[in-house]
This record gives structure tokens, sequence and C-alpha cells, in this order.
């Protein structure tokens, strides 16, 4: 209804004056990978054969043909090199190439530009305000009080001062500007961390249950040590990364040289062409479905009888990602489709990403992810395409319960005697007073705590000794930083996942982040009316039906169809 209304009523009406259709309306989706550009050149091929006009003439001899797919950008760009080295460093325009903006992707980061200036930029005549978002690797969602430290000062000094915190366990920082693209990426890389595969059809950061009282701490880190080896297995081997954005001087050159000298690089798990579409893998611990499981391309449910780790169940198939008015995209949840022993896990992972390597959908992106390729042969074929791949059979899955997908939130004392502290961060926006407390509570765990970031936008604080948890608890306190059932106000509250949406992502059709917290905030009222005010209600929003925030997933859902205008779902568990 509300896609493209102002084109479709001026159609409308000028049909009903009387004028002459020449050719069926077309209207590029902005959901398409490059935009409207797919849908529009599709739509002008046509228009030039009716009016009877050779396409090159009609272009003045200076068209450039139609956009490259992404499948050609992956095969001609020398394993995803493109002409990025160069164009970060053209200080002529705040933008990249196109075939660069898609290239980026596979690198960690977004090309962007704020929506809100759009017009008035373009009013004054100038391009729109083009930045970065560049999001880090970290599989488990585990950093060192160190690498926070790190991450604050690089949002400080290159990004707009503030921390995300993404529903994909790990750090985005918004609004860097090209010229420090390079800088932002040499400072994560001398914290030990990098943005290698945050991006891209590749296999993204692996998740892994957050919650310290599941568990042990010593079957924790087990799993997280597994969680950690399905990721390096997984990971792209293109030294481009390095070549790009962090090599510098003479020395360098030398070595990038010598690199290069190769005769021919491929990657010997995603080939030329990587994968048709992102993969997404999740490592869930039962009683705690914190990760969203089923919501994941390939997700292992660790199966744990008599305090000892027996294997992980292995499911398939989903992604909750569509497009409005396109039927033949949907969510779907994963199936389950047998048990693996632990040491196997990053071989099976690895068949299924080679399955969706060789069989997923190459012709449309909308129809790429593992969950169609599921869908299409059915979850039988693809479990034998996998253990034919493996060499062996699975085995049957074995029984889990889960009871729960919230955040941690207050104190837990580990097996290890050591304490954990669950905050909640509203929206994973790390800003003003939360960011200070942060920083200072970081400084205090230098060398001995950790930060365990969630899939519900929040943080865990970990290896806190006695003596210090006084000292966390006053600064906890001192900047009101939510943590505990009292300061996180309601279950609403304590439950709500937005993405950033306006005014940054160029794919957002409604806002979400910069709304969604005044829209609780209203709700609060009615729970506390009804006597419902503490308990955990799940709600969620995403700008469009890319649903980064999983709202298909949520008690309460809203995916943004245009502005101030949601679809609303209800009752997910």
């Amino acid at each position: 209804i509300n896609f493209a209304k102002p084109a479709r009523d001026l159609d409308e009406l000028l049909e009903k004056l009387g004028a002459q259709r020449l050719m069926p309306t077309g209207f590029g989706d902005d959901q398409d990978v490059d935009q409207y550009h797919t849908g529009f050149g599709e739509w002008k091929s046509q228009l030039y054969s009716r009016l009877g006009v050779d396409t090159a003439a009609a272009a003045g001899g200076g068209d450039d043909g139609p956009v490259k797919t992404d499948e050609q950008i992956k095969v001609e760009t020398k394993q995803l090199r493109g002409s990025m080295k160069e164009s970060l460093d053209d200080i002529t325009t705040g933008q990249i190439p196109f075939q660069d903006t898609k290239l980026i992707k596979s690198h960690g980061s977004y090309q962007q530009d704020d929506r809100d200036l759009r017009e008035e930029r373009q009013k004054m005549g100038v391009e729109n305000a083009f930045s970065f978002m560049i999001r880090v690797r970290l599989p488990g969602g585990y950093c060192t009080a160190e690498q926070w430290l790190a991450m604050d000062d690089i949002c400080g000094k290159f990004a707009n001062g503030t921390l995300k915190i993404t529903t994909r366990q790990t750090w985005q920082v918004h609004g860097v500007l090209k010229r420090d693209v390079k800088e932002t990426m040499r400072a994560m890389n001398k914290a030990c961390m990098d943005t290698v595969a945050a991006c891209g059809d590749v296999c993204r950061n692996v998740l892994c249950t957050s919650r310290p009282d599941v568990c042990s701490k010593a079957l924790h880190e087990e799993i997280l040590n597994y969680t950690y080896n399905i990721h390096d297995h997984c990971l792209p081997r293109s030294g481009a990364y390095h070549e790009i954005f962090l090599m510098q001087g003479d020395e360098m050159a030398e070595k990038t040289q010598i690199m290069g000298s190769t005769p021919v690089e491929e990657e010997p798990l995603y080939g030329l062409t990587y994968l048709p579409r992102k993969y997404k893998v999740a490592v869930a611990i039962p009683p705690s479905n914190d990760v969203d499981l089923f919501a994941h391309c390939a997700g292992f449910i660790a199966i744990i009888e008599g305090g000892k780790l027996q294997g992980f169940n292995v499911a398939v198939g989903g992604g909750l990602g569509f497009t409005h008015n396109n039927q033949k995209t949907h969510p779907r949840l994963a199936d389950v489709i047998g048990f693996c022993k632990p040491s196997d896990a990053k071989y099976v992972c690895e068949c299924i990403l080679t399955v969706a390597r060789d069989f997923g959908d190459r012709t449309g992106r909308k129809h790429a992810r593992v969950k169609y390729t599921v869908e299409d042969y059915g979850a039988e074929w693809f479990k034998e395409q996998v253990e034919d791949r493996l060499g062996f059979k699975l085995e049957p899955a074995k029984p889990y319960k889960f009871e729960h997908r919230g955040d941690l939130h207050g104190w837990v004392k580990g097996t290890d005697g050591l304490w954990s502290c669950g905050l909640l961060v509203p929206i994973g926006r790390v800003k003003e007073s939360s960011r200070t407390c942060l920083r200072k509570i970081a400084e205090e765990l230098k060398g001995q705590g950790a930060f365990r970031m969630t899939c519900n936008q929040s943080v865990v604080l970990e290896g806190i000794t006695e003596a210090k948890k006084a000292v966390v608890q006053k600064l906890l306190e001192e900047y009101k930083v939510m943590h505990n059932k009292e300061t996180t106000v309601s279950g609403l509250r304590r439950n709500m996942v937005a993405c950033v949406a306006l005014p940054t992502c160029p794919l957002a059709f409604a806002e979400a982040e910069r709304y969604l917290p005044t829209l609780v905030e209203r709700l609060e009222a009615v729970t506390e009316r009804c006597g419902i005010s503490q308990e955990d209600i799940v709600i969620r929003m995403t700008g469009c039906p890319n649903s980064c925030g999983r709202p298909s997933m949520a008690e309460i859902g809203f995916i943004g169809k245009a502005p101030g205008t949601y679809n609303m779902y209800l009752g997910a568990d």
C-alpha cells in the first residue's frame, strides 16, 4: 500500500486524465542489493525496446551497461580486493565506487549516509553525508577489558562517540569518515581485533550463549572454545583484508608484492564466488536460547549429561529476512537433523556451508539463503548431502529443553569463585553516562576481567574478584547503569531489541532504535495498570524486513513498511 505511493498515485491520476499508457510502470525495490538499480535496469531495456531505440544510441554511447551482479563482482575482483585500496585514499569524495561498496561488506563495513540530511544537502548541491559503519569480528561475544578500552577510544576518536552492541554479539561503530576507515581498522588490529567476515557472503560472527549461570565455568569455556573452532575453521583465507587496511609503508609494500606473486589465490572453502548469501551460525547451551538458535542457517545445541559435554544437536535452515509483497520470501525456523560429537562440529558446519555454496540459488539473492535451499530440496535431502561430505552419518538428535531466552541481570557467582554481573544496555547503544561507567569498570578489570556481549544487545561483566565486586557495584550505582530487576524498570524494557534503522541504514523504511524506547515507555503505563509490569515480555522492532532485530521471534514484533507504518506480529516464543 505504501511502497512507492507517490509514484503510484501520479500514475493513477495520469491514467484518469486520459493519458495513453506506453508500458506498465516499473518499481525498483530498495531491498535489492543495489537498491532500485536492478528494477530500473530491467524496466529501461523494455522502454527502449518499446520505443524502438537502440540502447547504446539512447545512452549517447556512454552507457556503462547493466549493473554487475554480486556474483560477477566476486569473481572479477581478485578475491575481494577490487579498487578499495586506492578508492579509500581518494580524498575528492566521501564515498567509494559502487562495486567497492559491495566488496567492503566482506571486510566488515557498510557505506552509509545520514538520510536526515539528504534533502538539505541536495538543495545545497553537495554529495550526501557519507560515512562508514564498521563491525568487529567477536565470536562468542567475548572481549578483554583492554579490548573494551580500545573500542571506547576508537568510537571517540574516529566514530560518533557511541558503541552499538548488535544482536550478533559484537560491536558496531558508526559515522566513520572515509579518510579514517583504514586508521580505524589498524587501531582495532593493535588491540588484537579485526573485522574479517563480520559482513558479506561468508560465515559471519558465530554466536554462543552468554549467560554464565547455565552451566559450570569450565564447561562454558569448553563450549566457547568449540565456538571459536567453528568460527575459525570457516573463516575466509584471502589476504585482501590485510593488504587493503593494515599494510602501510615501504616494508609492507614489499610483503604485499610477495603475497601478490602467488599464481592463483583461491579460497579453500569459498572458491572464487564465495557463498550465495550470508551464513549465520549459533551455539546454544540449554536451558537458555538467548541466541535464538532456530533463526540461524546452522545451529548447534550443546547436549550436557552428568556435567559433561556429550556433543551437539545440529539444526539447519533458519532465517527471518523477507521482502514485503514477495510471497517467495518468508521467515523460517531451522530443522534439527541430528547429533554430532564436539570435535566434529566444525566439520559439520563446513559441510552445511559447502552444500549451501553448491546448491544455493545464485540467480536471485532474495532466494539465496540456506533456509530456501533446505525448503526447496527438503531437510532430509540436505542432511544426506551433509553426511555424504562428512563421510559418516549423524546420530539421532538427543533430548533437550529450552526454558528461557532473556539475559542475566544482576550478580551471580561462578563455580570458579569469580563474580559475573549482567547489565542492561537499552537498545545496545553505549553512550554518555553508560559509556563513562563501562570505561571506568574496564580500567578496574584490566588484567583479570572480561566483557561478554549478548544477543539481546546487552553486556555481561565476567571474572570479577570479591575485592573488585564492591568497586564495580559502586560505579554502577553512581552512573545509574541498569543491572538488576529494580533498576531495569520493567519486563518490556529488559527485553526490548531494535536495529539501528534510520538515519544511517540505507535499507530502513521506518524508525526502530530511535522510536522503540518511546513506545516501550508508553506501554509500561499499560502493563503497570494491568499488573504485569515485571513480566518478561519480548518486544522487538526493525526498520525493514531484513529483520536484524529478529522481530518475527518476539512476543510483540514490529517490521517497518514506510515512515510511521509497521507490520505488527504477536505471539512468537
